[in-house]
């Protein structure tokens, strides 16, 4: 299992994974007020202010959207590392992985359109959210190398 490609960019997903749900993907600054800053998390939002500063961080509802998909992208590619055996099923669990890697995005930019339409902000991407492509493309490889391996294994099948 271990010794195939494809399990180690699966498992370079994982990694990357668990650190998206910990990492901000957004960063807010209100175009009035400098000082206060406030980072999109998938687990929320994480104010960053000044010593003593009185702030509100902007009230939008419902950012359970981010947590899930950035919880389900590692969860997935980590039940797909032991589908070794079913090599279709696991190109089509990475198809469904690379789906919510872009689908992280559509939920990015609703929150950010919703923060936008709450509070007069400006917004600035991470570097952080660069995580979901590498994933995506990392998704991508592997799937590339199962269905190799695939491939290979019918043929040899042809062979007997």
């Amino acid at each position: 299992m271990i010794q195939r490609i494809q399990t180690l960019y699966l498992l370079a997903v994982v990694a990357l994974g668990i650190a998206m749900i910990w990492l901000p993907v957004v960063e807010f600054v209100p175009a009035a007020d400098m000082l206060h800053t406030w980072q999109l998390r998938p687990i929320g939002f994480q104010e960053l202010m000044p010593v003593g500063a009185d702030a509100l961080v902007p009230d939008v509802q419902g950012l359970w959207g981010l947590l899930v998909t950035s919880a389900l992208i590692p969860l997935l590619a980590l039940v797909d590392i032991f589908l070794f055996n079913k090599r279709i099923l696991q190109a089509r669990l990475n198809i469904f992985t690379v789906m919510l890697c872009i689908g992280y995005y559509g939920v990015v930019a609703i929150y950010v359109w919703l923060v936008k339409m709450v509070a007069e902000v400006e917004w600035y991407i991470t570097p952080w959210a660069s995580f979901p492509l590498i994933c995506m493309v990392l998704t991508l490889m592997a799937t590339r190398a199962i269905l190799k391996d695939e491939a290979l294994v019918r043929a040899a099948d042809r062979l007997r």
